[in-house]
C-alpha cells in the first residue's frame, strides 16, 4: 500500500523545522516526506548584513540541508503553482524543468520577496537584502565603489559614488547601514587620496519612528547610535526616483548617489496568489492550527501565512519573523502527524522572547523578555541569540570563528568578482516572474492527466 505523501514548499526556517520534526514525528512507513527548495541550505536571513560587511562568511550562514534533513527527498527547485483539487505541485527544477508532484498533504512556507513600488527606476536600479547571493553581491558593490572613486578623475563622480543609501527602518535596513558604515568607515584607511569627509551614508524610512517594536527609549538610543556614526537619518521620507547616479526623495533633495538597498518590508512569495483562498494583506490566511480551511490537506506557516496570533489576540496574526517561523514548524509537523493519524491538531501559541539588533562592532540595542539593553551587554545577547538559532553545530563553529578572526585580524576588504559586469539588481535575484496563473495551472494538470 503507498504510503501518503508529505510536501513541503520552502527550504527556510519555517519548511525546515517543519521536515525535520516531521522525520521525528513520523517512522518511515507512515509517510514520504519530500522539501522543493531552490537551494541545498537554509539560510539564516538575520546574519545577513553581516556577510554583506564581511564579518560573516556566505557559507557560515547557509546551513546545510543535508545535515539536518536525513530522509527527506530534497527537490532542488521552486513551487510556481498548485492545483488543491488535484492536489498536485507544479515545480520548476533548477534546470528550468517543469516538474509534477502529487501530495495528499502539503505545507506551504515559500517565505516572502522584497516588497517594491511603483517608483521609476526603483527594480532596475536598487539592491537587495534578502538571499545570499545579494549580500555577496552588495559587498562587492560596496567595495568597488570605493576602489572607482579612488580612480575618478571627477569630482562630481568621486562624490556620487562615496555616498550611499539604505531605504527601510526595520532591523534589516537597520542593521545594513550599521555594518556596511563600518566597513567604509574602516576600509578609507587604506584610501589615502580620497577625502573620508565625502563617505556619507543615509538611512531613509517612511515611518515616523526606527524600529518602533524597539519602544521609544531604545529606538531613541539606536537611533542617536547611528548619527554619533555620520549616518544621517531621514524620517518621514521616501524614494521618489532612482537613477544610476542619484537618487530623489519626496523631501525635494536630490543626492548623487549609485548605491540604493532596499529593505523597506517583505510581501508572501507570489505562489500565494495561485491558490484560490481568503488572504491577509497578501498572506494566506489560516486557522489557528495553520491549516487552510479552503484546501483539503494545506497548512500554510512562516513569512506567507497569516497565522493568527493568539498571544496578542484581537484578531492580530503573527509577524514575518525567523522566532514565529521556526517555532510553527514545531506546530505544523506536529498537527500534520495529528491529521495523517486522525489526531486533533493543536493550535499555534507563542509569545515572542524579544529583540536584538546588531549594530557592528560592540554597539547594539536588544530586548530579551521586555529587559532593555544596550552596548556591550546588548551585543551579546544578540550573539547568544543567533547562535542558538543555527541548527548545526557546524554552523555554530563556522559563524564564531569568524567573529573571532575579524575582531582580531580586521578586514582585507576585498572584492570577489561576484556578478562581474551584470546589474544584479532587485529584479535579477528573487525571480518573481517565474509563477503560474491559476489558467496556465489549469492547462498543466489537465495535460498531466492526459499523459497518464
Amino acid at each position: 500500500m503507498e504510503r501518503p505523501r508529505i510536501l513541503v514548499v520552502g527550504g527556510g526556517f519555517a519548511g525546515v523545522e517543519c521536515a525535520r520534526r516531521l522525520e521525528r514525528r513520523l517512522a518511515p512507513s507512515e509517510a514520504d516526506i519530500a522539501i522543493v527548495a531552490p537551494f541545498s541550505y537554509e539560510l539564516y536571513l538575520p546574519l545577513l548584513p553581516q556577510v554583506a560587511a564581511g564579518v560573516l562568511t556566505p557559507q557560515s550562514v547557509a546551513v546545510s540541508l543535508r545535515r539536518m534533513l536525513h530522509r527527506t527527498r530534497i527537490i532542488p527547485g521552486g513551487a510556481i503553482g498548485i492545483d488543491p483539487r488535484a492536489k498536485v505541485c507544479v515545480i520548476k527544477k533548477i534546470t528550468d524543468e517543469t516538474v509534477y508532484e502529487h501530495y495528499d498533504y502539503i505545507v506551504l512556507a515559500p517565505g516572502s520577496v522584497t516588497r517594491t513600488f511603483d517608483i521609476p527606476g526603483l527594480v532596475q536600479h536598487a539592491r537587495g537584502m534578502k538571499t545570499l547571493a545579494e549580500a555577496a553581491y552588495v559587498r562587492d558593490h560596496v567595495i568597488s565603489q570605493l576602489d572607482l572613486a579612488d580612480a575618478a578623475t571627477d569630482r562630481d563622480e568621486r562624490i556620487s559614488r562615496l555616498q550611499f543609501m539604505v531605504v527601510g527602518g526595520g532591523y534589516a535596513g537597520t542593521e545594513t547601514a550599521a555594518c556596511l558604515q563600518r566597513v567604509t568607515s574602516y576600509a578609507i584607511k587604506r584610501y589615502p587620496r580620497l577625502n573620508p569627509n565625502l563617505i556619507k551614508w543615509h538611512l531613509v524610512d517612511i515611518a515616523p519612528k526606527l524600529m518602533p517594536e524597539l519602544g521609544d527609549k531604545l529606538g531613541s538610543t539606536a537611533l542617536d547610535l547611528l548619527r554619533r556614526r555620520g549616518i544621517e537619518v531621514s524620517l518621514g521620507v521616501s524614494v521618489a526616483e532612482v537613477t544610476d547616479t542619484s537618487v530623489k526623495l519626496t523631501d525635494g533633495r536630490n543626492i548623487p548617489c549609485r548605491t540604493l538597498i532596499w529593505t523597506a518590508g517583505v510581501a508572501a512569495s507570489p505562489l500565494i496568489a495561485t491558490l484560490d483562498a481568503d488572504t491577509v494583506r497578501g498572506r494566506l490566511a489560516t486557522t489557528a492550527d495553520m491549516s487552510v480551511p479552503q484546501c483539503d490537506g494545506m497548512f500554510a506557516l512562516g513569512d506567507a501565512a497569516a497565522v493568527p496570533d493568539l498571544a496578542k489576540g484581537d484578531g492580530a496574526v503573527c509577524p514575518p519573523t525567523a522566532q514565529h517561523a521556526q517555532r510553527q514548524g514545531k506546530v505544523a509537523a506536529d498537527n500534520v502527524a495529528a491529521a495523517l493519524r486522525g489526531g486533533p491538531m493543536q493550535p499555534y501559541f507563542h509569545k515572542d522572547l524579544g529583540l536584538v539588533v546588531d549594530l557592528g562592532g560592540a554597539q547594539a540595542v536588544s530586548k530579551p523578555m521586555g529587559i532593555e539593553l544596550t552596548g556591550v551587554a546588548a551585543q551579546g545577547v544578540a550573539r547568544g541569540y543567533h547562535l542558538m538559532a543555527l541548527r548545526t553545530n557546524v554552523a555554530k563553529v563556522r559563524v564564531m570563528t569568524n567573529w573571532l578572526l575579524n575582531a582580531t585580524a580586521g578586514d582585507d576588504f576585498v572584492r570577489t568578482g561576484f556578478q562581474l559586469r551584470r546589474p544584479a539588481t532587485l529584479k535579477d535575484f528573487e525571480y518573481t516572474d517565474t509563477y503560474l496563473t491559476k489558467e496556465q495551472i489549469k492547462e498543466h494538470v489537465a495535460s498531466l492527466n492526459v499523459r497518464q
